[in-house]
């Protein structure tokens, strides 16, 4: 895929989710399909060559993974920012805040700082170490929900046979 393409892809998928996240949504407790666009991009990632520069792989390799890192750690922090609640009924929902604004915005400071140490270096990441970022950042995100909605669920402990 062409990096015009991934650049584009990565803007739909982020501009879907942000969108999503500024109006209330119910979350799925049971979590069943959370990993699925995540992978989706880590396929679309990983599947072509390229994603480490060829000239200087131990460096690229090292980027690589202070990205991904970069983008899980803004992926928990995006998820613990979102206000989570249960309605009568005993749904959860959620929805950005603020400050959620302020974990995105800082983890794109972070990953764009950490693009420019690269070029410093000579060091080329292209659009396959943003995307894998990013399906990172939404794993994170994503699962970090999933398990917050999970432990506002009520437990009935009720004995068996009773």
């Amino acid at each position: 895929m062409s990096g015009s393409l991934n650049v584009l892809v990565i803007v739909a998928i982020i501009a879907l989710v942000v969108v999503r996240q500024l109006k209330p949504q119910r979350l799925d407790a049971d979590g069943k399909r959370w990993w699925l666009l995540p992978a989706v991009l880590a396929f679309m990632a990983v599947r072509e060559p390229g994603l480490l520069d060829a000239a200087h792989p131990a460096e690229s390799g090292v980027l690589l993974a202070v990205g991904v890192a970069i983008g899980a750690l803004t992926g928990v922090a995006w998820a613990w920012t979102m206000r989570v609640w249960t309605d009568p009924d005993g749904a959860v929902w959620s929805s950005g805040r603020p400050v959620t604004a302020a974990a995105w915005v800082l983890g794109a400071a972070l990953r764009f700082g950490l693009y420019g140490v690269g070029l410093l270096m000579g060091v080329h990441l292209g659009t396959q170490a943003t995307m894998l970022s990013v399906a990172a950042t939404l794993l994170a995100r994503t699962g970090t929900m999933v398990w917050r909605a999970q432990t506002l669920r009520p437990t009935y402990r009720v004995a068996a046979g009773g």
